[in-house]
């Protein structure tokens, strides 16, 4: 298609899906390939370029007295046709020149165009040596921004780096770990897949398998594939191809039935009404999709419908294009050897049509579209309003339009900025890529049987914000029996209290769940490692806490729990406690004497350890009661030892030692003394204890309590397992009068031993904490 004008915009479009080349005889000069397949979407696209250069030149306001015009041209989804067709484009089709001094614009001032990564790569290579501005809107590929490679190439479409990102933000939102991979065999699938893989890798998500499209549509190749989709334990399916690469794959897909699949569409193909029919809808409801941003463009409408056809050969695709639409032909007689059945007229009503063509509700790749026009006209507008002897250039000159050169056009376009009048702003970064702004669509079955697209999502990434992705899960489609996102993982979580351990040959998504050890746990899901416990601690049953100082909390938190009643909660909350006070007394021993210090030390100590003792004590005639009272001759056994005779029993053994200290402070208390008597040179300044036979009435009424505490424990030490803390009682028991039996007489004979000191024991019930002790010298 083609229209005059001052200056001439080059378009790229993918118009059909197929190109059929002649046979070559080599004895005669070949006939042009021709395309088959007419796509109605893309045709659309075309018209929004010829629809922005006619609302440009009504605007008085952007490039005043110059009119634009524009060269359009099919690709048909090749390469080959591509690169012919921007040659073309940039270098003219006329075949003689009247101006011999090479004067005048170029042939094209830039290109809107090409929408794949693959031929946009090849004529960025060609002509960005010649700075050609070149503005694709639809190209991905993260390999286009490289700026050395391709200094003129720009997009209003983002990068597949943004893309990528994208979409592994939706399968972290779901928890899809575990995915399959296909892609399609050019630059656009391939630089996609290279970026999908390194990402998935960053954030610690596997790839089940990896499988690329065959070029030339193999049926073997594709059957293959499906075999592996089909195999594969992974549920989600993520496809970065365009429309034409992926449709033989999902024939496959309808002729195999394969249901059960979540299928994730790249930009490429997730707006494609090519797979909006009834026969996919049993297959690809459900869809998850990326998609650029959905623009308005008012009066679009009305101009695609007030279109007519035309004979001049230059716009024979409007002609293509009529004879598509209502099925007819302006050729008459008959036509490859059938004869014609309708002739086209021309006067054909557009408004009777519902197709891509006439759609405009979902603008995405031609709103790219009209802001790639837009973008070269702003900038061609911006290089005429230079003023002279201010100009960038160099001799702080401006461009002439007489003698424009490309490279002229590509300085003003890299700063253009601009908002549509739907209110998006356009600009380009220093890579030449536009803002990263995608839809997250979702297909849904709609009333007719076919497929609609609904936004559920959105995801933007700006340089000040970084990504935001929002979406509406409550409005997604799911095409499974429980209504539900499946699950895709290749190994579930690891609970707490076990860590991963990867599984030989295979990603790190695929995992055993082991236990973690005695003495270790994890606290988290998925925990690589187990975590050894502090000395003194060891794990819980669930390996995902280490008790002992936390043992009350536990105890506290749990008292209701059949465990806890069991073990008779009010006495295990007496003995941690005392126990608690045990270690606490030691602090009265840090620093020099003081007459309060030398008199709370050894009271403290002695009624902290009579609180403990006679606790396990009352716990050990609890148990032999229980195990006496199932005994018939013994069944009234257990009225005197309940909770309330527990307690009594506990204070009273308590009391004792309080009152043996009371008397001996108030008799003969303890106070800070000098002492050189050990060695004449060095004074010790230490605590005297006044009273030897009150001293010794403490630790003897404590080693009376812990004897009689062993020899119970030791008499019921035989009964029955179940609850029965005998045997530990005595175990525990045991070491502390042997410690107890060991040390004191040592430590009486021994030189300094009115130096303060202290002893004692940790017991826990069925643990077992080694006696300490710690003598000191001031």
């Amino acid at each position: 298609m083609y229209q005059d004008g001052d200056v001439i915009l080059g378009g790229l479009f993918q118009v059909h899906f197929f190109t059929v080349f002649p046979d070559l005889n080599f004895k005669t000069e070949p006939e042009p390939p021709h395309c088959e397949k007419f796509d109605m979407e893309s045709f659309q696209q075309a018209q929004t370029m010829a629809f922005a250069i006619n609302e440009i030149n009504k605007n008085p306001n952007l490039l005043p007295n110059i009119t634009l015009g524009y060269h359009l041209y099919d690709n048909c989804v090749r390469l080959g046709m591509a690169f012919r067709a921007a040659i073309s484009l940039a270098s003219g089709t006329e075949e003689s020149f009247s101006s011999l001094n090479c004067t005048g614009p170029p042939p094209v001032i830039g290109i809107v165009g090409d929408p794949s990564s693959t031929p946009s790569i090849a004529i960025s290579n060609v002509l960005g040596l010649f700075r050609v501005p070149i503005v694709s809107y639809y190209a991905t590929c993260s390999c286009l921004s490289d700026r050395k490679k391709y200094p003129s190439f720009f997009r209003t479409i983002p990068s597949d780096a943004f893309q990528v990102r994208a979409m592994v933000q939706i399968l972290r939102h779901f928890g899809w770990t575990w995915v399959g991979l296909v892609y399609s065999d050019d630059d656009y699938g391939i630089y996609a897949a290279q970026s999908f893989q390194q990402e998935m890798q960053v954030f610690g998500h596997c790839v089940a398998f990896s499988e690329i499209l065959p070029h030339d549509n193999n049926h073997r190749d594709i059957q293959r594939v499906m075999g592996v989709i089909q195999a594969s334990t992974a549920r989600v399916v993520v496809v970065f191809s365009t429309s034409s690469f992926l449709l033989p794959l999902m024939d496959e897909v309808v002729l195999q039935n394969i249901t059960g699949k979540q299928w994730i569409a790249s930009e490429a193909w997730a707006t494609s009404p090519v797979y909006h029919t009834p026969r996919f809808l049993p297959f690809l409801r459900g869809t998850l999709g990326i998609a650029v941003r959905r623009g308005k463009i008012q009066g679009l409408h009305d101009f695609l419908i007030r279109l007519c056809p035309s004979n001049d050969q230059r716009n024979n695709m409007l002609r293509i294009f009529w004879e598509n639409m209502f099925g007819c032909s302006f050729e008459t007689g008959d036509k490859d050897g059938e004869q014609v059945k309708k002739v086209c007229t021309g006067q054909e009503d557009l408004n009777t049509t519902d197709t891509p063509y006439t759609d405009v509700s979902g603008l995405r790749a031609a709103y790219n579209v009209y802001k790639a026009v837009y973008a070269l006209a702003h900038a061609l507008h911006d290089l005429m309003q230079c003023d002279e002897g201010r100009g960038p250039f160099s001799g702080n000159s401006c461009a002439n339009i007489i003698n424009l050169k490309p490279w002229q056009l590509v300085h003003y376009l890299q700063k253009v900025n601009f908002t549509t009048g739907f209110g998006d702003h356009v600009s380009f970064d220093k890579n030449g890529d536009a803002l990263a702004i995608y839809d997250v669509l979702n297909w849904q079955p709609s009333s007719d049987g076919s497929i609609s697209i609904y936004t559920v999502g959105v995801v933007n990434e700006g340089a000040a914000t970084g990504m935001v992705f929002t979406l509406d899960e409550e409005a997604i489609y799911w095409n499974f029996e429980t209504k539900k996102p499946p699950r895709s993982v290749c190994s579930e979580s690891c609970p707490p209290g076990t860590r991963r351990a990867t599984r030989k040959g295979l990603p790190v998504c695929c995992f055993d769940c082991l236990p973690c050890g005695d003495g270790e746990i994890s606290n988290t899901s998925n925990a690589i490692e187990c975590a050894m416990c502090p000395d003194e601690f060891w794990s819980n049953t669930d390996k995902d806490h280490c008790f002992c100082a936390l043992v009350m909390v536990i105890f506290a938190l749990h008292h209701n729990t059949p465990i806890v009643r069991a073990n008779n909660s009010e006495l295990s909350f007496l003995l941690l406690l005392s126990l608690k006070l045990c270690f606490l007394c030691v602090l009265l021993f840090i620093g020099p004497p003081q007459l309060w210090t030398c008199q709370l030390r050894h009271a403290v100590f002695g009624i902290s350890f009579v609180l403990c003792i006679s606790s396990i004590l009352v716990k050990t005639m609890v148990v032999i009661a229980v195990f006496k009272s199932s005994r018939p001759e013994s069944k009234g056994a257990m009225k005197w030892f309940g909770a309330a005779q527990q307690r009594c029993t506990v204070l009273v053994l308590t009391a004792l030692q309080v009152v043996i200290c009371a008397v001996w402070l108030s008799t003969a208390s303890p106070t800070p003394h000098k002492n050189n008597q050990y060695i004449r040179s060095i004074i010790v300044y230490e605590c005297a204890i006044g009273s030897v036979a009150g001293f010794s009435l403490l630790l003897g009424y404590i080693g009376l309590l812990a004897a009689v505490s062993f020899l119970l424990a030791f008499l019921a030490r035989n009964l029955p397992d179940n609850f029965n803390e005998a045997k530990f009682i005595t175990f525990s028991m045991l070491i502390f009068c042997a410690v107890w039996i060991a040390f004191v007489p040592a430590y009486m004979s021994s030189p300094g031993k009115y130096a303060f000191w202290i002893t004692g024991g940790h017991i826990c019930p069925k643990v077992l904490h080694y006696p300490f002790t710690s003598r000191e010298k001031h």
